[in-house]
């Protein structure tokens, strides 16, 4: 079975703005995530991929076309399942007040019970069921059109990336948000028939992220995860 290549987008607008963006029109990669972006090429020389699948949302297109551009005729492909989760009434809202809404502590205790408010609010195990499902299906129609030892790039958002390893690791869902993964990292995993292995989780080859930072406008409690995805190395 196929090789999978998950990267989270470069770093957003959004991101720095400290914004839950979810499904929010118009939001960009920064001057920060657009040269991470422009560094993938470099990073991902040499890997024989099949295919480009995206995330329909603009901050993942724009994240993938230095690597379209790079090679051209890699065939891109849209897939709605592996858009960013549906954040319901608190799309485009400040993390920092986020963090005092009831629902929070659920959210970052047991996700599997949460459910984003609003008419288009999804839960956080339909958004998980819809993204595996995505993969499993993209893995199949992969290995059908390049063969078992294809490698293949998706490029989605923090949250359903820490969805799939957890599926992937067998993970609770309720233990999700003890993953992190930074913009622009890549997380790969190779599916086989018996069982999936992790290869690499959250890897931006570099190490400022590592480093104590100032707390941003996104900060919340300490030990608290970043719900929508942390925004990595200033």
């Amino acid at each position: 079975m196929p090789t999978l290549i998950l990267l989270r987008h470069g770093r957003s607008t959004a991101n720095t703005s400290g914004l839950l963006a979810g499904w929010t029109p118009g939001v960009a990669l920064d001057d920060r995530g657009a040269a991470q972006a422009a560094g993938l090429p470099a990073r991902l020389a040499g890997l024989p991929l099949a295919a480009a699948v995206s995330s329909p949302l603009q901050r993942c297109r724009e994240t993938l076309r230095p690597v379209l551009e790079a090679r051209p005729g890699l065939p891109l492909h849209i897939e709605d399942r592996i858009g960013e989760c549906h954040y319901g009434d608190w799309s485009g809202r400040k993390i920092s007040e986020l963090a005092d809404e009831p629902l929070w502590q659920t959210v970052q205790h047991h996700p599997s019970a949460a459910r984003f408010p609003g008419e288009d609010g999804e839960s956080v195990r339909a958004m998980q069921a819809r993204a595996v499902d995505a993969v499993r299906d993209w893995n199949d129609r992969i290995e059908a059109e390049h063969g078992s030892d294809a490698v293949y790039l998706m490029c989605s958002h923090g949250d359903i990336i820490k969805s799939v390893v957890a599926d992937a690791v067998g993970l609770h869902l309720d233990q999700f948000q003890r993953i992190s993964v930074e913009p622009c990292s890549v997380t790969v995993i190779r599916y086989t028939p018996l069982r999936p292995f992790l290869l690499r989780l959250g890897d931006t080859g570099e190490f400022g992220g590592l480093m104590p930072a100032e707390r941003g406008p996104g900060a919340t409690a300490e030990g608290d995860a970043a719900v929508g995805g942390a925004t990595g190395a200033p």
